[in-house]
């Protein structure tokens, strides 16, 4: 399983951590760090006051494994830098220089030079072909071929791309315009068939969200993850309506593949209604987190929920993975 990416970043898999917002904290990253993946902290949103406290917790319990430390890194949703890149900048003026930025959903070429400055490698996640040029203008040293698969934000359903198909036409299209540059797989990977398909189609390796969303170091609810764990790629759903919900401002072009529960099916065909009166909705779901009710609060998670079937510490999960993968690519 060793690959230009996995070589690079000193890993002993060629896994990467999704850095999800609330959900890849300090004891996640650290845990996949220690295990011998890319750790990428969910910067998310930007809020510094959580990622001080998350990468403080994150450098403790690495403290003395200098190894793990060089896979420590983190991720940031680029629009929100946009309005305030506080957090990026001080985690570049941490001593502690990280393994990686991954930079989603945005521009990333505002940030390129003052993180080439710290000499860290840049990840950039896309979801088509149109956006590498911008990637590559910005020397994204790893690009991310994002699926609309994949939990979380991504593409809207008008423009998404299928993970099976976009891995490979961006692979090609690396290997004939930058050809040092690294391409990694997202969107319904969850286990060492995901992980040895995407390597045959042309990735370097892959970052995996919701298989490590469910795990013992995940900052995700212990209720949430209970309902997914019953649950299949059926009953996820894209769309907009967890992010009205939540009164997050995403931009038109990306939506929120999350459970397709009650209240979402509620508002899903009714998108225009609830955005221009939505209070009455927000305090449904308001209340839903409150109680753990998900038949109103969200479940971040993509299609391949359905194969998952437990929720094991991060280690488990990187070794069985790539066991899996390697004795299929055997």
């Amino acid at each position: 399983m060793h690959t230009r990416f996995s070589k690079h970043f000193g890993l002993n898999t060629p896994i990467a951590l999704a850095p999800m917002a609330l959900a890849s904290g300090g004891a996640l990253a650290a845990a996949c760090a220690r295990a011998g993946a890319l750790g990428l902290l969910g910067g998310g949103y930007g809020e510094l006051s959580w990622l001080q406290t998350q990468h403080a917790l994150a450098m403790s319990l690495l403290h003395g494994d200098s190894s793990a430390l060089q896979r420590l890194g983190c991720g940031f949703i680029t629009w929100k830098l946009d309005e305030d890149a506080s957090a990026l900048d001080w985690l570049l003026d941490q001593p502690h220089t990280p393994a990686a930025l991954m930079l989603s959903f945005g521009d990333p070429r505002p940030y390129a030079a003052r993180i080439a400055k710290r000499g860290v490698p840049l990840i950039c996640q896309i979801q088509r072909l149109e956006q590498l040029p911008v990637c590559r203008e910005a020397g994204a040293s790893v690009i991310v071929a994002q699926g609309a698969e994949a939990g979380g934000h991504g593409m809207h359903s008008l423009q998404a791309r299928a993970t099976f198909s976009l891995v490979p036409e961006l692979a090609d299209a690396l290997a004939q315009h930058s050809p040092s540059a690294m391409l990694l797989a997202a969107g319904g990977i969850a286990d060492g068939r995901g992980l040895a398909a995407a390597r045959v189609l042309g990735a370097d390796g892959v970052v995996m969200g919701t298989r490590l969303w469910a795990s013992a170091e995940s900052l995700a609810s212990a209720g949430a993850v209970a309902a997914a764990l019953k649950a299949n790629g059926d009953e996820t759903a894209r769309s907009a309506v967890f992010d009205v919900l939540r009164r997050k401002a995403w931009p038109a072009e990306f939506d929120f593949r999350a459970l397709r529960n009650r209240l979402h099916r509620q508002w899903e065909l009714r998108m225009d209604a609830l955005r221009a009166s939505p209070e009455a909705a927000r305090a449904e779901y308001d209340a839903g987190v409150a109680a753990q009710d998900f038949d109103r609060a969200h479940v971040t998670v993509g299609e391949a929920v359905g194969l998952m079937h437990d929720a094991p510490s991060a280690a488990v999960l990187m070794e069985r993975i790539t066991r899996q993968a390697e004795a299929l690519l055997r």
